[in-house]
């Protein structure tokens, strides 16, 4: 088989043609964008509309709720429907304009959406931190609230994880011909990957 022809994904156990991996890592891509969009927008809802709410269920004692702890409540709230928005923007899932019909990609000189891989590195980021973060209340206060904030936000890391390592031009694994990247380094040689690419010895 001409190796420039097969395209192997070792983890889905078998060889995938250069367009079908193509689509997969676009849906892929396209899951990340409108679960980040949905996670933060679902969390954004109850701080915009009920900050009173959230805010008396966050209290120890019994008392009214004060104009500021409102203010950043919904402050809060809008800061995370901005970042879905524009998450959903930059990453070119929604074209901005008619022009363009095919479905976005990570690759960097890809016109439809410049900002992609960065966009796709920040929220990632961004949700490992918050899924840390949860998870030190959650042994903290033992809440079960917590632990539904670490399961959200470390699903959504780990998908924006595979993204990163598989799907952008800087992933670790070959677009050219599906191999690891990291098989042949400095300063040993590597024989067996050399025999696989074809290259002399």
């Amino acid at each position: 088989m001409d190796v420039s022809q097969s395209y192997c994904l070792q983890s889905y156990g078998g060889y995938t043609s250069k367009p079908e991996l193509k689509e997969l890592t676009s849906q892929v891509f396209r899951a990340y964008t409108y679960s980040t969009a949905a996670w933060l927008s679902l969390q954004s809802l109850p701080l915009i509309t009920g900050p009173s709410m959230m805010v008396t269920m966050l209290l120890d004692e019994t008392r009214p709720v004060s104009p500021m702890e409102i203010y950043f409540a919904r402050c809060l709230g809008f800061s995370l429907l901005t970042i879905a928005v524009l998450t959903v923007m930059l990453t070119g899932s929604i074209p901005l304009t008619a022009d363009i019909k095919e479905s976005v990609t990570t690759e960097e000189d890809d016109p439809k959406a410049p900002y992609a891989v960065p966009t796709l590195m920040v929220t990632s980021i961004f949700h490992a931190a918050c899924a840390f973060y949860a998870y030190t209340w959650y042994v903290t206060g033992g809440q079960g609230l917590f632990a539904v904030g670490v399961a959200g936000y470390s699903s959504i890391a780990a998908i924006g994880l595979w993204c990163m390592l598989f799907a952008s031009s800087h992933g670790k694994i070959s677009r050219r011909n599906g191999a690891d990247k990291r098989t042949t380094g400095f300063p040993f040689k590597n024989s067996e990957a050399a025999k696989k690419h074809g290259k002399g010895l």
